[in-house]
């Protein structure tokens, strides 16, 4: 399996996470893309250009979503992801929640990297920053702890994902809105395959 991928990004991360939950990290062929490049192949195999991209054979995926999907389904199913029922829609939320926390956070970055000194919008980092902090206070007030050994949910991975890609930017510090999220973090790290080598490279 070849997945396109940059080591800062978090989506990669829950690709790669998911990866090694599931034993499939050994199969992963990483190929180092670019998406600003307009010569990097992504545009080739993703149209919109984007990470990350899983071929698998003949199959090509893009959106992190799909991919743990399909990493799960390759598994055999139901272990990162519940099979059915009210579980399996709580897990999708939950997920659906880091997702939206992680675009935010790469937004703030955005507007700092690719917009001229004079054109910086700082309402538009206050947005997305407080799209942040609400959604790190909707986690901190559910007091998760962290109790699945080796088996994250989706949704775990992408909390993970989420916090270490938080320090890695510093777009804020989500221990001041959800402190006890840093133990539920120390024990996910402790137990998680994967979890330090995919942290970001400066992280």
């Amino acid at each position: 399996m070849k997945l396109c991928h940059s080591q800062s990004s978090p989506f990669v991360r829950k690709v790669k996470l998911a990866a090694h939950v599931l034993g499939f990290a050994g199969e992963l062929e990483l190929v180092e893309t670019n998406t600003m490049n307009a010569d990097d192949p992504i545009r080739s195999v993703n149209p919109l250009g984007k990470i990350p991209v899983l071929a698998d054979g003949g199959t090509i995926l893009y959106d992190s979503r799909v991919i743990v999907e399909y990493l799960d389904a390759k598994a055999g199913g139901g272990k990162l992801i519940p099979a059915a029922g009210a579980a399996r829609f709580e897990t999708l939320t939950r997920a659906s929640l880091m997702d939206g926390i992680m675009d935010a956070a790469i937004l703030v970055v955005y507007e700092g990297r690719m917009r001229p000194e004079d054109k910086y919008v700082e309402s538009v980092v206050t947005y997305q920053c407080e799209k942040i902090q609400r959604g790190l206070e909707v986690i901190a007030a559910s007091s998760p702890q962290y109790r699945n050994g080796a088996m994250p949910d989706a949704g775990e991975i992408a909390l993970a994902c989420v916090l270490d890609y938080l320090d890695f930017r510093q777009q804020l510090n989500w221990r001041d809105h959800a402190a006890n999220l840093q133990d539920w973090l120390a024990n996910f790290a402790l137990a998680v395959p994967g979890y330090k080598e995919t942290l970001p490279p400066a992280a």
